[in-house]
């Protein structure tokens, strides 16, 4: 059960950003569009995580994190096994030998494209 500090949605997480939301809500979709039925979802207060075995996509306030993405309304990442180069990627973190995570700002749930898409499916098996 969360506790009152854990928002137990992506509305409470994007209270104050009703354009996150629905970057958050567009994303939800993609990654439902290319993934399979054993995927999880986990909200947090700070984002809302998709994992298989392990976690591979996420969504996220910008005031949760990286303090450079306090002017758009969402951030997705994706945590792949090598690292990606792409103008779309503001920043990546290579938290451990095998895992490079990818930080794409998205400002309008449209810029959720096949591109994103097939990154996010590259994660996903990445994380089976």
């Amino acid at each position: 059960m969360p506790t009152p500090a854990t928002p137990s949605t992506p509305e409470r997480l994007f209270a104050h950003s009703p354009v996150g939301l629905a970057v958050c809500r567009a994303f939800e979709d993609v990654v439902a569009g290319v993934t399979e039925a054993d995927v999880t979802t986990r909200t947090t207060k700070t984002q809302v995580a998709f994992r298989r075995r392990r976690a591979f996509a996420f969504v996220w306030p910008p005031w949760e994190g990286l303090r450079d993405h306090v002017d758009v309304p969402a951030v997705v990442s994706f945590v792949l096994p090598r690292e990606l180069r792409s103008p779309r990627v503001k920043e990546v973190a290579h938290p451990s030998e095998h895992a490079w995570t990818h930080h794409v700002e998205v400002r309008d749930p449209a810029e959720l494209d096949d591109e994103i898409a097939a990154w996010v499916r590259e994660a996903y098996d990445a994380a089976g």
